[in-house]
């Protein structure tokens, strides 16, 4: 077998196990997402504002491949939902900037926690040196993830 050939099983593999491993903790705990009323467009831009700390109307719909009227209601509804704000750009006055309000925050963080209990029960169904290999292991995704986000 060619190395590559092996590494793209491996990696089909391990994603696949990973989609698996999704769906069972899914099916067995609750998510925030579910009780939330947000359409998957709305969800994605209180996603994204919870990496940055603001973005303009053009920004997210570069991000979302939509257009700025689109953009324009998904975040007028974010607003009526008390989830983010717009305030204008201290750099430019022709920019709104778009932001999340402490309660969007709270949202991203809930269902960040819900994720990290639910990994954190499946750990402790491991023994310590499985623990160990699997720390090793995340610390080198890490890296790879790092160099990824800087484009290296």
């Amino acid at each position: 077998m060619h190395v590559n050939d092996e590494r793209d099983q491996l990696i089909d593999r391990i994603s696949a196990t990973q989609r698996d491993l999704g769906r069972l903790i899914t099916r067995r705990h609750h998510s925030p997402l579910f009780d939330s009323n947000l359409t998957m467009r709305q969800l994605k831009v209180v996603l994204l504002l919870s990496c940055q700390d603001s973005a303009s109307g053009q920004d997210l719909a570069h991000h979302l491949g939509v257009g700025l009227a689109t953009v324009t209601g998904i975040v007028d509804r974010l607003v009526a939902h008390g989830l983010v704000t717009r305030r204008e750009d201290p750099h430019d006055r022709r920019v709104r900037r778009i932001q999340l309000t402490p309660r969007g925050r709270a949202l991203t963080e809930q269902i960040s926690d819900a994720g990290l209990a639910d990994f954190r029960r499946l750990l402790q169904r491991l023994d310590t040196p499985t623990l160990h290999d699997l720390a090793a292991v995340l610390a080198k995704l890490h890296t790879a993830a790092g160099a990824l986000a800087t484009g290296h």
